[in-house]
C-alpha cells in the first residue's frame, strides 16, 4: 500500500469518525481522530497532515472556525465532510479555506476519488488558501459593500505594449533580460508588468497575491472573451493547453473567492465594474 503520509480526522459522531478512519487507513493515510475544534486544530498542528476531514457540527466552535484558525498555520488538503446542505454553508466553508465539501450520508468510493483528485494537483504552489477578504467601504455607505454578479454590454480589449508573452510559471523568478521578454498590459488605467509581477492603477501600485496577479493576467490576456473557472483553474494549474483536465465544483469555488478578493484589492465596484465583470454562470472578463 503506497503510504500518503498523515491526516487528521475532526467529527464528533463517533460511527462517521471510524468510518472515516477507516476509509482513510485503507487510502494509505496514518490517521489521527479529533472530537472537537480545539482538539482537532491541535492535532493539525502538531502532526502537520497532508489531509484533513471537518466536519461543520463540533461540540466547541464549528468547522467554518476551526478551518479559519488552521488555515494560519497549515496548507494541509481539507475537505468539509457535513450533513449540511446550504449552498451559503458551503460557500462559507470555502470562505474558510476548504477545498472540497461533500454532504453526509456519503458513498465511501466518492470521498476516495474527491482525495485522489485532490492529491493529483500541486498543493498552494500555485494558489494561496483562499481566504476571504473583508470588502471595501463605500464611502456613501453604511456597511462594507458586498460583491455582487454583474453583465455589462462588449467593449474593447486591453492596450497590449508589447507580445510573444505567456503565463510565469509560479515561483519562477525573472532577470532583468529576462523579464523585458514578458509584456505590459493596460486597461482604463489598471496596468500590470508580466516580468515583473507587479500593478498599478493610475501609476500607483497595488499589492497582490500570487495567485490575484496571476488571474488578472489571464483576463488581461483574454480581453471581453469570457474565461470560464473550469479554464481559470486549469490555467493557474499550468495544465497543457486543450487538456480538458478534471476541475471539481471545489476548485470553482475557490476561483470565485480568490476573484472577490481581487475586486477588493482593486477597488473595484462589483455593481459598476471597471475592471473584472462577472458573466453569470460562466465566468469571468474584462469590464468595458
Amino acid at each position: 500500500m503506497v503510504n500518503r503520509g498523515v491526516a487528521v480526522v475532526v467529527e464528533d459522531d463517533d460511527d462517521i469518525r471510524e468510518s472515516l478512519r477507516d476509509i482513510l487507513r485503507q487510502s494509505g493515510f496514518t490517521v489521527h481522530t479529533t472530537a472537537s475544534g480545539t482538539e482537532g486544530v491541535e492535532a493539525v498542528r502538531k502532526h502537520n497532515p497532508v489531509l484533513i476531514t471537518m466536519d461543520l457540527g463540533l461540540p466547541d466552535f464549528d468547522g467554518i472556525e476551526a478551518s479559519r484558525r488552521i488555515r494560519t498555520f497549515s496548507y494541509a488538503y481539507l475537505i468539509m465532510v457535513t450533513g449540511r446542505v446550504d449552498e451559503a454553508d458551503a460557500l462559507m466553508g470555502f470562505g474558510a479555506g476548504a477545498d472540497d465539501y461533500l454532504t453526509k450520508p456519503f458513498r465511501p468510493r466518492e470521498l476516495r476519488a474527491r482525495i485522489a483528485a485532490m492529491l493529483r494537483r500541486p498543493r498552494w504552489s500555485i494558489m494561496e488558501p483562499a481566504v476571504m477578504e473583508p470588502a471595501p467601504m463605500d464611502r456613501h455607505a453604511t456597511e462594507p459593500a458586498l460583491p455582487e454578479p454583474s453583465l455589462l454590454q462588449p467593449a474593447v480589449a486591453p492596450v497590449v505594449l508589447e507580445t510573444e508573452a505567456r503565463l510565469p510559471a509560479v515561483g519562477h523568478s525573472f532577470g532583468a533580460e529576462e523579464a523585458d521578454e514578458f509584456r505590459d498590459l493596460e486597461h482604463r488605467g489598471l496596468s500590470i508588468n508580466e516580468g515583473t509581477r507587479t500593478a498599478t492603477i493610475d501609476g500607483k501600485k497595488v499589492e497582490l497575491t500570487r495567485t490575484q496577479f496571476n488571474l488578472l493576467l489571464v483576463l488581461m490576456e483574454n480581453g471581453r472573451r469570457v474565461q470560464s473557472k473550469e479554464e481559470l483553474v486549469r490555467r493557474l494549474r499550468n495544465d497543457p493547453f486543450g487538456s480538458g483536465s478534471y476541475v471539481s465544483t471545489a476548485e470553482e469555488r475557490v476561483i470565485e473567492v480568490h476573484m472577490g478578493n481581487l475586486r477588493n484589492r482593486l477597488g473595484d465596484d462589483p455593481k459598476a465594474p471597471k475592471w473584472v465583470e462577472t458573466v453569470r454562470g460562466v465566468g469571468y472578463r474584462l469590464a468595458p
